[in-house]
């Protein structure tokens, strides 16, 4: 019995899906549309009439070949669209036997009778498709008797409906050998040589037969196989539907609750503004009840005149006097009362109008919140340098964000799995975020998304940083040494330095021309390197004259700057970084000093450098040629290798590399000829915003 109505539940569930969505009923001659769906094929007729399809004749050769030229998405040019025949419904749509088949397995009564039987009819044993009947034993023999052209069917199942043993080219009345890919349709052998599927892949039945197969029983396969997994998602979607339901009726009751808060308000409003009114009537109407009567005791024989008229008539002067003198004053008023009359308040309450057109606007506006949209980076000031700095903002009219999740992954390292998950920090509140203990020399790239009560929005486009080669080294400028600690002015925070030349250079100019020579203003920095790999940045102002931005050996540069050395002689070119009159056994030695040298927005990559390729593959020693200045230089040293290389410290574009004498400590070092200034780049570290430890996170995607 279980396994009975296991039956009936499985043949129940097959029959769910042979109903036509159209009729709602069994496929009666079902049909496979282009789109993959099924129809009967008088509901196709009947769709394809709906849609605007006219009953004029054409040429059906101009009807489209192709399932994807289907009538609905022809050019509405063609004007009115004509209802495909018969054979053109067989072009586009295919049909498939798995009705029958159920029908077969449910036929009510449970038997199909022979229909050459004398009555009664026996029950069916076999069926044939030429004959197109069904056949008990004997029939069957009977009526394909042996040595005849009938004696050839082949026997089937009995069946009540029959179609044809194979499918049929409608155009060329063959049956179908082929199926091509291109048009997604099967074709008979001339079909195929015919130039409507010139070009086309076509492949043979079997062929797709076969590979049609083995895709669906993969597919079928894959899932009988994962039955458990399909149960619990089946679970998971039957609890999500639950909690749709519930959040539904909480979102239901919310809204509810919050437009009663609205009319609760209202009502208070209403409330007070009529109060407002009352009690400002109230104290109208005083007011003008007051002036009313003391109208109406200035008429003849009632209130302040009868009194009068009674005081006149008195005789005894003294009484008179006294009763007269505080009554004259009262006459006198209600005299210029009567002279100058005006109500005395006015009867008009225009002041208490509203105004609710901006409130009714909002009102008409409420609508459900919206999520943030995505946030659009500030890359003028998105940064990486010993930290990164990450900024954004919100695009205008878009709804707030209560806070903010800030994501990011390195992009440089190999891994097999796939790419590095993205690390997260949520509820970052403001529009920025500081990104602590980066790793040098590594590419990171970073995207925002916001967050309200309606969720989270779409995340910002990505963006990518270069984090400096090196660990990021910080300093000041020190300028307590040097012969022309005048001419040069050091900022409080000792982070930017500007060159004065004033009229000690207009004089030493002057002199030029008479064979005296320049000096150099230098400024060191007050931290000294002795070990690793150290990276700093600098931006140049492009106005300066000549600058010259490295790092020396500090004994050195004490040793060749405190005695102003002459930038036109023979033995000094701080680019070469050596003296020229050296003995032969120090030419191979490394130059104490490597500099870069700037000039009027331009850098010099000349023939006094000191190794190194320029920008540009040709550009090699000696090539001289100048390039443009960055907006900030960067500076890497390798105290191990003894190899400094200057960079454009916003693409990290390598500049210049140069050898270096690290036998003692090394300084950073800025040099001056005539006018300059020189601004080193603050650690990201010092800005207030929200800070973002790299490392640090838990939650991963």
């Amino acid at each position: 019995m279980a396994a009975r109505r296991g039956n009936k539940t499985s043949m129940k569930n097959m029959e769910r899906e042979l109903l036509c969505p159209v009729c709602q009923e069994m496929y009666k001659q079902p049909l496979v549309l282009p789109c993959a769906h099924n129809v009967c094929q008088a509901c196709a007729r009947e769709v394809l009439g709906q849609q605007g399809y006219g009953t004029h004749t054409g040429d059906p050769s101009s009807e489209p070949t192709s399932p994807a030229s289907t009538p609905s998405t022809r050019s509405p040019r063609l004007g009115r669209r004509t209802l495909p025949k018969a054979d053109r419904l067989d072009r586009l749509l295919k049909s498939e036997r798995v009705v029958e088949r159920y029908r077969q397995s449910v036929s009510v009564g449970g038997a199909i009778l022979c229909q050459l039987c004398k009555p009664p009819p026996l029950e069916a044993t076999k069926g044939c498709t030429e004959c197109r009947a069904t056949f008990c034993n004997e029939c069957f023999k009977l009526y394909h008797p042996w040595g005849t052209q009938k004696a050839q069917h082949e026997p089937t199942l009995p069946t009540l409906t029959f179609r044809p043993k194979g499918l049929m080219c409608p155009d060329h009345k063959e049956e179908v050998s082929h199926y091509c890919k291109t048009c997604q349709r099967l074709v008979c052998q001339l079909c195929r040589v015919r130039r409507t599927h010139s070009g086309h892949k076509i492949t043979p039945v079997l062929s797709a037969y076969q590979a049609l197969k083995e895709k669906l029983t993969k597919s079928l396969t894959y899932i009988l196989g994962n039955q458990d997994t399909v149960q619990t998602q089946i679970c998971e979607l039957e609890e999500t539907v639950r909690h749709t339901e519930v959040s539904g009726q909480q979102a239901k009751e919310e809204v509810a609750q919050l437009v009663r808060g609205l009319g609760a308000v209202l009502e208070e409003k209403r409330a007070t503004l009529l109060q407002a009114i009352d009690e400002c009537q109230q104290e109208r109407l005083a007011r003008l009840g007051a002036q009313l009567q003391e109208h109406r005791s200035l008429l003849d024989g009632s209130g302040l005149v009868g009194y009068a008229q009674e005081v006149l008539k008195e005789t005894d002067q003294p009484c008179f006097v006294q009763a007269a003198k505080q009554l004259h004053h009262r006459i006198a008023r209600a005299t210029e009362a009567l002279q100058n009359f005006r109500p005395a308040t006015s009867s008009s309450f225009r002041h208490c109008q509203l105004d609710v057109g901006r409130e009714m606007k909002l009102l008409t506006e409420l609508s459900f919140l919206r999520v943030p949209e995505a946030p659009v980076i500030d890359t003028q000031r998105t940064f990486a340098y010993d930290q990164i700095f990450l900024c954004w903002r919100l695009p205008p009219h878009s709804p707030p964000a209560w806070h903010y999740t800030v994501e990011f992954r390195r992009t440089d390292v190999p891994n097999p799995s796939g790419p590095t998950r993205w690390q997260r920090r949520e509820e970052v509140r403001g529009t920025s975020a500081l990104l602590e203990n980066p790793d040098p020399g590594s590419v990171y790239v970073l995207r925002v998304r916001g967050c309200n009560k309606a969720g989270y929005g779409e995340y910002s486009e990505d963006v990518h940083l270069h984090t400096p080669p090196a660990p990021v080294l910080h300093f000041f400028l020190d300028g307590r040494w040097g012969s022309s600690r005048e001419r040069l002015a050091i900022s409080k925070d000792q982070r930017a330095v500007r060159s004065i030349p004033g009229v000690p250079l207009l004089l030493a100019a002057e002199r030029l021309l008479t064979g005296c020579h320049l000096s150099v203003d230098i400024v060191l920095g007050d931290v000294a390197v002795t070990q690793g790999r150290s990276y700093w940045a600098c931006a140049v102002d492009p106005a300066s004259y000549l600058v010259k931005v490295g790092v020396g050996l500090e004994s050195k540069l004490q040793e060749n700057f405190q005695g102003a050395p002459d930038v036109v002689s023979p033995r000094y070119d701080p680019d070469s970084g050596h003296d020229s009159g050296a003995e032969d056994a120090t030419v191979e030695a490394s130059p104490p000093f490597a500099f870069l040298t700037i000039g009027m927005g331009k850098i010099l990559l000349g023939a006094g450098g000191s190794g190194g390729a320029g920008l540009t593959g040709r550009d090699g020693p000696g090539a001289g040629c100048t390039v443009p200045l960055p907006p900030r230089l960067g500076i890497c040293l390798d105290y191990e290798r003894g190899r400094v290389s200057f960079l454009d410290a916003v693409s990290f574009r390598g500049l210049l590399e140069c050898p270096l004498d690290c036998s003692g400590p090394v300084c950073p070092a800025f040099c001056f000829i005539g006018g300059g200034a020189v601004q080193l780049q603050e650690p990201v570290g010092i800005k207030p915003e929200r800070k973002v430890t790299i490392g640090g996170f838990s939650k991963l995607d």
